[in-house]
């Protein structure tokens, strides 16, 4: 399936933009935007952004001054089909939804996408959605039975449910005993959130693989992933505590900066080591690291689901790149992540994690937005706002790990720590003259 973006009105008349995988297109007067209206005074820095995973277009205006019309009408949010026109000032974008296939005269023959029919695997329910060719199969879960599947998870073949360890947008995380030979696994349930063709799901599965192979004492080990009756499972280790974020809040909702630095010097030498083999992680978080006490006031943190959010993405089953459980997660990526969604490099990691620390030892994000800011007010503090100093939200971080932090936050990547292990030794050393 392929996206196709056509200037059909205005001084840029004639441009197109095709989209063959999930993307992100950022329009504005900014340098930065991936169409750059500098002229066009209607159009603010940041005016709006469209995420792209064909067939699907999701149009998120960015709060701008003048606002974003669709066929007409002034949107915040639409989901664009076929034909629809997304208009600014004198300029007029239209969406065009087509399949490339080979022909028997032409190399390339566009055809208008088939339309076939899908049954749920749980319930039977069909619906009606656009394919490539009207034979392709589907792996398809309806929007109640993603619910109830999400509020009751269900364990698979060979394991023993004990209890369900937390929920989010992709699925489920349940605590399981294997009765082959007893040992303790999470499991995670993925219910993607679209119809996903077979293709897709083998491809998801054959990156994950690649992602097993990561082998470090702060990261948690993939054991095994499949499929069973629609639901995409991977099993892992078992990690006996919490994640980042309720430890934090089980101590008054931060932590000190002692505490704070051990977990996360333990998480850049993970990243360290990933991104030495080439693999970013995305998506970074408190509820992304796992801890266990295993002294007074000593943990050992690892890092989970690596890599997971990209091949999710990638595969097409969140839909859209931002919809789905991602309200907590896009204050922690970096400008160049919203932009340039398919090339993310190391330094956006190292942003994530300097966000991931302010946290911890703040109690907040480090951009001023409120609690109930939309998905909108985030993406537009990420290009325009200044983070606050650490030391306004906590004045008894000292100065020298505030500055680390600090610089893992420089909105240009050049401006960050150049590696994970140059933080992380940055972090120790600080900790040491304290």
């Amino acid at each position: 399936m392929r996206v196709t973006l056509r200037v059909v009105e205005g001084p840029h008349a004639g441009r197109s933009f095709t989209f063959d995988r999930p993307d992100t297109f950022l329009i504005g007067r900014a340098e930065t935007a991936h169409f750059c209206l500098p002229d066009d005074k209607y159009f603010s820095r940041h005016h709006c952004l469209l995420e792209i995973s064909p067939p699907r277009v999701f149009l998120r205006d960015l709060n701008s001054t003048n606002g974003t019309y669709v066929n007409g009408v002034k949107v915040e949010t639409a989901h664009l089909k076929n034909g629809d026109r997304i208009q600014g000032g004198r300029t007029v974008i239209e969406v065009e939804v087509s399949v490339v296939v080979e022909g028997q005269e032409a190399e390339y023959e566009v055809t208008v996408p088939s339309l076939v029919t899908v049954s749920c695997l749980n319930c039977g329910k069909t619906t009606k959605i656009e394919a490539s060719s009207p034979d392709t199969k589907f792996c398809f879960i309806c929007e109640d039975c993603r619910q109830k599947l999400k509020d009751n998870p269900q364990t698979i073949p060979g394991y023993r449910m004990i209890k369900v360890l937390g929920q989010g947008g992709m699925g489920s995380v349940i605590l399981a005993e294997s009765i082959k030979d007893g040992h303790l696994v999470a499991i995670k349930t993925l219910l993607p959130e679209v119809a996903v063709n077979e293709q897709a799901v083998k491809r998801f599965m054959r990156e994950i693989q690649v992602l097993a192979n990561l082998k470090h004492p702060n990261i948690v080990s993939y054991l095994d992933h499949g499929t069973y009756n629609g639901i995409i499972y991977l099993i892992s280790e078992f990690v006996n505590g919490m994640d980042a974020s309720k430890l934090a809040k089980s101590h008054g909702g931060k932590l000190d900066y002692q505490t704070a630095v051990s977990i996360i010097e333990q998480v850049l030498s993970a990243l360290d080591y990933a991104h030495g083999l080439g693999y970013v992680h995305r998506d970074i978080k408190e509820q992304n690291i796992l801890v266990q006490e295993v002294a007074p006031r000593r943990y050992v943190a690892k890092i989970t689901d690596f890599g997971l959010a990209k091949s999710f993405k990638d595969a097409g089953m969140s839909g859209v790149t931002m919809v789905g459980d991602v309200a907590g997660t896009v204050i922690y990526m970096p400008p160049e992540q919203i932009r340039d969604f398919k090339e993310v490099k190391p330094p956006t990691d190292i942003y994530a994690v300097g966000m991931t620390l302010y946290v911890l030892l703040t109690g907040t994000h480090a951009l001023d937005v409120s609690p109930s800011a939309s998905i909108g007010d985030i993406v537009k503090a990420i290009f325009d706002k200044p983070i606050v100093p650490v030391s306004i939200r906590n004045k008894n971080i000292p100065h020298s790990i505030a500055s680390i932090v600090e610089k893992a936050l420089a909105k240009n990547p050049k401006d960050r720590w150049k590696t994970a292990g140059d933080m992380r030794r940055a972090l120790l050393e600080a900790v040491k003259m304290t």
